[in-house]
């Protein structure tokens, strides 16, 4: 599956459709009401004309309104909003797109006027303009709601400098330095609280209207609004590695990424169009052959009607504007979806993988019990902290707040937990000692040297690598346990526990009702640890004791049924390669490691299970959307088709079978943007 989630070049917006319907995003996001106006006012000029000349026509009948008079007339209802269809059109001639929906309205309509179908020629034109406006105004719609994200951006950073405050551009801020937030004001970038507390709104980062409370020590965003009062936040992250410049990196990205329906209207639309142009040509032609009576400009209008008809505008403008809205509806609940082709496998899956630590459990650990085979539990202390100061995993920041120690790398990731301090050891600082070679082994533990000692923290796995003996007693405790050894000598043990999420069960349950057909769990944790979670939380399997490789395994193993869609949801730097592997990938993105945000395909931003099944809940109803609109329009088409050929449809029905449908099927599309989900 890796050739699915290339990243591709970043775009803003949906691009051009390539019938020539995809005109109307050309349009800036901020036009202006000057620019509005220009666009409107040829149609108002269109319409009085229009009307008062079938006024004129067929009611009052003046001696004056015929022949070249009435003709005149019309081509000037017509040029108003015929003349940027010719301009579109010549643009794409220059392109050598021959066959789009603007020459097709032109030959319609300059077919009309040929045979002396003025008021018809006119609405034809008038109309699809109109519908244009309507659509142009649906896309905008359904840009807004993503590009809301933008002003969230902070364009300003209160820094402090020299013991007086300057307003800076974020860009020219640096790691270290502190910044200061009033109330009402964005946080311009990442840092750690150095305010005793704050409260702050992180709606535009996870889509969670509940205020949030932070203490000092804790992680701050950039894009998070301050409620309280001036906050000082030290800053971790330079303005482009921001959280706030990743989602919108990644929401803008994500336009650009198209869905496999999506990718095929447009394919469709293009081979669709010259076939429908030489379809009514042989309705114009044909019948001279074998009518007896045939008239040509009969059956040239039924070819006309029969062009108007074929328009493919409903379906290449409402089904990328479908996707559109899913992704636009997704970001404003706090879910990022990296591509519209994303919405489609999601809406498919059918088996959910979850990692353990930090996905449904909070990855907050705490010491429950710490062991020593000597009766020197400083010593055993000492050198774990040491050893541990070196990594950022869950474990080492459970083990580092039991010993009161926070090492300024470190002071970011952690946070604080109420009477997790133990006063019978002294402050350990690890820069008392000499720390050198240090390795992390996944799925194992730590090595390093402590001055010049050898120290091994880690699980059972770990001590059988190096040969150590340990009490046995140890494999037969349920909690995970981080076993010590120095100098290759079993030294005790610390015992640590973490705490299921409180949503946990409920994402469980909602997946079961949205038919997911099986859930498991994987975990590098103890087995035993494993299977209590999932019996508590009712998942269906659960393996534990596994590396990283194994997780990889098993996603193989659910890959090899063709009939299943897996979706594997994550958030540490082990869960990457299971991540990329499964079909869609679902990093929890709040705590997450950036190596499992970059690799996953969505993004849960408020770090809660239960938005995984709002997820599809959103992917899902874009799906029934996207049907529907293919469904109603090409039904209704095809009717008309018919009826057009046969000579039972006029232009009037033909124009409602373009715009109308057109229409119809855009405020179906942006229902989505209006719908709530849990």
């Amino acid at each position: 599956m890796a050739q699915n989630k290339t990243h591709t070049t970043p775009s803003s917006f949906p691009e051009s459709s390539g019938c020539g319907c995809g005109e109307v995003h050309s349009h800036d996001n901020s036009i202006g009401r000057e620019t509005r106006w220009k666009t409107i006012l040829p149609v108002i000029i269109s319409v009085i004309l229009l009307a008062s000349g079938i006024i004129l026509d067929f009611l009052l009948r003046p001696m004056f309104f015929t022949g070249f008079t009435r003709f005149i007339w019309y081509i000037a209802a017509y040029l108003p909003v015929a003349l940027p269809a010719f301009k579109s059109a010549s643009t794409a001639m220059v392109r050598k797109d021959f066959f789009n929906e603007f020459t097709l309205m032109i030959v319609a309509t300059l077919g009309a006027f040929f045979i002396g179908e003025y008021p018809e020629g006119v609405a034809v034109m008038l109309f699809y303009t109109i519908g244009e406006l309507f659509q142009d105004s649906a896309v905008q719609k359904a840009r807004r709601n993503i590009k809301t994200l933008l002003n969230v951006r902070p364009d300003r950073a209160t820094v402090i400098r020299g013991g007086h405050t300057m307003d800076v551009s974020p860009k020219e801020v640096s790691i270290g330095e502190t910044i200061q937030a009033k109330v009402g004001e964005k946080i311009p970038l990442d840092g750690t609280l150095l305010s005793v507390q704050g409260s702050f709104n992180t709606s535009a980062l996870t889509g969670e209207s509940v205020p949030e409370t932070l203490r000092a020590g804790e992680t701050v965003l950039a894009g998070m609004v301050n409620l309280s009062h001036v906050v000082d936040v030290r800053v971790e992250r330079v303005y482009d590695d921001s959280a706030l410049s990743r989602v919108l990196e990644m929401v803008q990205e994500a336009t650009s990424r198209k869905a496999k329906t999506e990718l095929f209207i447009r394919r469709f639309a293009r081979v669709y169009t010259p076939i429908v142009f030489l379809l009514a040509l042989a309705i114009a032609l044909t019948p001279s052959l074998v009518v007896p009576d045939y008239v040509f400009s009969d059956w040239l209008y039924r070819a006309l009607v029969f062009l108007v008809i074929s328009c493919p505008c409903a379906l290449v403008i409402s089904i990328p504007l479908s996707y559109f809205g899913g992704i636009g509806a997704a970001s404003r609940a706090g879910i990022l979806f990296k591509g519209a082709n994303y919405l489609d496998t999601i809406a498919k899956v059918s088996h959910v993988v979850f990692d353990k630590t930090g996905t449904v459990t909070e990855g907050v650990f705490e010491v429950q019990h710490v062991e020593s085979v000597s009766s020197n539990n400083e010593m055993l202390g000492e050198y774990t902290v040491a050893l541990e100061s070196k990594s950022n995993h869950p474990i080492a920041r459970a083990i580092l707040e039991h010993y009161n120690e926070t090492p300024p790398h470190l002071i970011k990731k952690i946070k604080p937990v109420a009477n997790a301090i133990i006063e019978d050891y002294p402050e350990i600082r690890p820069s008392d000692f000499s720390i050198e070679n240090v390795e992390e082994i996944a799925g194992h533990g730590m090595k390093g040297l402590v001055d010049g000692h050898v120290v091994l923290a880690g699980n059972s796995r770990l001590m059988r690598m190096h040969g150590i003996e340990y009490d046995p007693r140890i494999d037969t405790i349920k909690e995970t346990v981080v076993i010590i050894a120095i100098d290759h000598t079993y030294q005790g043990y610390l015992v640590i526990a973490d705490r299921i999420k409180s949503d946990s069960k409920e994402a469980i349950r909602r997946l079961r009702k949205l038919g997911v057909k099986a859930i498991t769990m994987l975990s590098g944790d103890k087995l035993s640890i494993v299977q209590d979670v999932a019996e508590k939380l009712g998942i269906d399997k659960a393996h534990g004791d596994l590396l990283p490789a194994d997780k990889v395994k098993q996603v193989e193993e659910l890959k090899k049924d063709p009939s299943n869609v897996v979706a594997f949801v994550g958030d540490g730097i082990n869960d990457a390669p299971a991540l990329a592997l499964s079909d869609v990938g679902i990093a929890m993105g709040g705590m997450g490691s950036d190596a499992a945000i970059e690799v996953a395909d969505v993004v849960i931003q408020a770090d809660r299970p239960t938005k995984i099944a709002t997820a599809i809940q959103i992917a899902r109803s874009t799906r029934v959307i996207v049907i529907q609109n293919i469904l109603f329009a090409l039904g209704i088409k095809l009717l008309v088709m018919m009826l057009g050929a046969f000579g039972i449809a006029t232009m009037w029905e033909a124009v409602f079978a373009d715009v109308g449908v057109s229409l119809i099927a855009i405020l179906n599309s942006i229902r989505i943007l209006r719908k709530q989900f849990e």
